[in-house]
């Protein structure tokens, strides 16, 4: 840990001990703002507990820290040097301060994310499957069986939280009205893109990362592409568009007119994509229920 303008360095260990040292040591430098790398889930107990502690805190995407440190012309990486520079970077980038989500909220996020896991490894199991011998299939299969029942397990408890809550389930049955929203995408909205119905329809389109960005430099026109955003939320919304674009009636008219306008397969299905999320956001905003008519009865521009 680094405070920015401070030569001084302290290490802590990712645990109850190191976390409450940690605080108390943040207490006594009364920083305006803690700023933490996304590690993949390690950086949960210490948002929690710093944010319980009233201290102001933000997550931020390791790759915009990294850029950040080659900009300063920092190459090299050591804990010391990835502190001091996360420091630097928050008191240039003022990264925005993030709010921990309820308990009810994180439950299901843990279940979303232990369902992707548990998925991934059904898929695995089944790609072995062609190479194994006779003995070791039996086993495989054994296997994706008893992935197959804690699938379908977290499933069941998924829906269940959804039903429990009045709000969950009045955006679930708001985002499912609109073909090609099922109720792993309506979950995965629901807990990855709380900000869904709050900005308009270019602000939401780059926070999910699908918005076409310029690459563009003198005489050179370069193709617009996406980049970053929320990965999980926007391959939810790309299997949700493939849906759409053959069994929803606006996507699919729109999709097959890029298409005969000459645009590659997976470019039209993530401007599908793209236009399924704004009429997402729409939806939300206006707390209206999807119709084949809802783009003539809802103005989709901000």
């Amino acid at each position: 840990m680094a405070a920015h303008g401070m030569k001084q360095v302290w290490s802590f260990k990712n645990d109850h001990k190191g976390i409450d040292e940690a605080i108390l040591t943040i207490k006594k430098l009364s920083p305006s703002l803690v700023v933490l790398e996304a590690t993949g889930g390690l950086e949960f107990w210490p948002v929690a507990e710093l944010t319980a502690a009233e201290i102001p805190t933000a997550v931020v995407n390791p790759r915009q820290v990294r850029d950040f440190a080659k900009a300063t012309g920092k190459l090299a990486k050591t804990d010391i040097l990835d502190a001091k520079t996360i420091a630097h970077f928050a008191a240039a980038i003022h990264p925005k301060q993030c709010t921990m989500p309820d308990p009810e909220t994180q439950e299901l996020s843990g279940l979303l994310s232990r369902r992707r896991q548990i998925v991934e490894m059904i898929t695995a199991e089944r790609n072995r499957l062609a190479t194994a011998t006779m003995v070791v299939q039996k086993r495989i299969s054994t296997h994706i069986e008893w992935l197959q029942d804690e699938l379908d397990d977290i499933d069941h408890n998924l829906k269940r939280l959804i039903q429990l809550s009045p709000i969950w389930k009045e955006k679930d049955n708001l985002l499912r009205s609109i073909k090609g929203i099922g109720p792993v995408t309506s979950i995965t909205l629901i807990t990855g893109l709380p900000e869904l119905g709050t900005l308009n329809r270019r602000q939401i389109a780059c926070l999910v990362g699908v918005a076409p960005l310029n690459r563009d430099s003198g005489r050179m026109r370069g193709k617009r592409i996406i980049w970053g955003g929320r990965s999980a939320v926007r391959a939810a919304l790309y299997m949700a568009a493939l849906s759409a674009s053959r069994h929803n009636p606006i996507i699919k008219e729109f999709y097959h007119r890029l298409l005969a306008a000459g645009k590659l397969k997976k470019v039209a299905l993530t401007a599908c994509t793209r236009k399924l999320l704004i009429t997402l956001n729409a939806m939300v905003k206006k707390n209206t229920f999807w119709s084949p008519n809802f783009n003539k009865k809802v103005s989709l521009t901000p």
